[in-house]
């Protein structure tokens, strides 16, 4: 039913016209068929005064059936002159209904905001203000006002988020028609924010509140709200001080730890800082220290030395998986392609770390 309102609308308009120019009969038969459509208080009172207009016509027309022809349509028409100002007067402008019905032929929101696709927040913000001034119904009384306020702020919300409007840049309206062929619910373009919150935001609630957005999701308004920037400058320090707060925590606390935990003992290869080498006594493995280890190590060296084993160990075990996994991937390749020389190729691979695990080991 909600789909026919603006076909009632426009047959009410035509009611009027016809009305204004005294065909009572297309005005009735248009009235009815707006009661049909999407039946209204104003189109069932306007249609009982037709009624009536009628019948008293009819019983003028019965009392004075001596008089010429053209005398009763002079009455019928005097009849209309008593009723005319009683009928309802147009409440807007025909510039305002082609400007409604311009917008809702649009399939492309920047189409709706009239701007073009590299338009700027500054342009989008300019286009949606005075879209919005001419647009909203409270002001435009045209037939289709709501839809069309409605397109105007759903286009502007998606278009000044840069996410939705990247993902409405690669997808475009035809996102929308897969959405409507599939029958489903969810608009991957819809706003988060109803078009009168959103024309309050900007305008600080200029028009009164109206009940035509009362079907906006009240779960949607608790979970999501759309605030645009101006509104919020002078809190965008602050915003991002506290979103930075984690990662400057962060950065104290290692260079809090750099100041209390000291240095390791030796290092496994050579370096500027550990350019001493030593050798361990079990498994002669080589290792670096500092240039004062002497003088300022004072714990069990022993134990340093087993660490350096374990550690070299550990790494011997790594880059023998890794020599192993690469050898085999060889061979498998040389067999899958019966190719002899990459088959000899892979039987001589050298696998040193493997070689100095089994010797360890042996």
């Amino acid at each position: 039913m909600e789909g026919n309102r603006d076909e009632s609308e426009r047959c009410y308009y035509l009611a009027n016209k016809y009305l204004s120019q005294g065909d009572l009969e297309k005005a009735k038969k248009f009235l009815t068929k707006a009661e049909r459509l999407y039946p209204t208080q104003r189109a069932k009172d306007l249609l009982e005064r037709i009624e009536s207009m009628s019948d008293d016509d009819s019983t003028q027309d019965n009392k004075e059936n001596k008089e010429p022809n053209n005398e009763g349509v002079r009455n019928r028409r005097g009849s209309f002159g008593r009723h005319k100002e009683e009928s309802s007067v147009k409440e807007y402008t025909e510039e305002q209904l082609i400007m409604v019905r311009k917008i809702k032929k649009c399939k492309d929101y920047y189409e709706i905001l009239g701007v073009e696709k590299t338009a700027t927040e500054i342009e989008l913000k300019k286009a949606y203000r005075k879209l919005a001034l001419q647009m909203h119904p409270d002001k435009n009384k045209a037939p289709g006002a709501t839809e069309a306020f409605k397109a105007i702020g759903n286009a502007f919300a998606v278009l000044s988020d840069e996410g939705k409007r990247s993902k409405y840049d690669t997808y475009g309206p035809e996102m929308e028609e897969i959405n409507h062929r599939r029958h489903t619910h969810r608009n991957e373009f819809e706003a988060d924010i109803s078009p009168e919150e959103l024309f309050n935001m900007f305008f600080g609630g200029g028009f009164p509140s109206s009940n035509v957005y009362a079907h906006h999701t009240h779960s949607r308004r608790q979970h999501r709200h759309y605030h645009p920037r101006e509104n919020v400058s002078n809190d965008s320090g602050f915003t991002l001080l506290l979103q930075l707060s984690p990662i400057l925590l962060l950065v104290f606390l290692s260079l809090l730890s750099s100041w209390f935990v000291s240095d390791p003992l030796y290092s496994i290869h050579k370096s500027g800082k550990y350019n001493t080498e030593r050798t361990t006594s079990n498994l002669r493995v080589n290792y670096y220290v500092k240039s004062d280890f002497k003088v300022d190590f004072k714990g069990d060296l022993r134990r340093i030395e087993r660490n350096v084993e374990e550690e070299y160990i550990s790494n011997l075990r790594q880059n023998c998986w890794r020599e192993r996994s690469y050898k085999e991937n060889l061979l498998w390749r040389a067999r899958n392609h019966a190719d002899a020389r990459l088959y000899e190729k892979a039987q001589n691979h050298p696998t040193p770390s493997c070689d100095r695990l089994q010797s360890i080991y042996a």
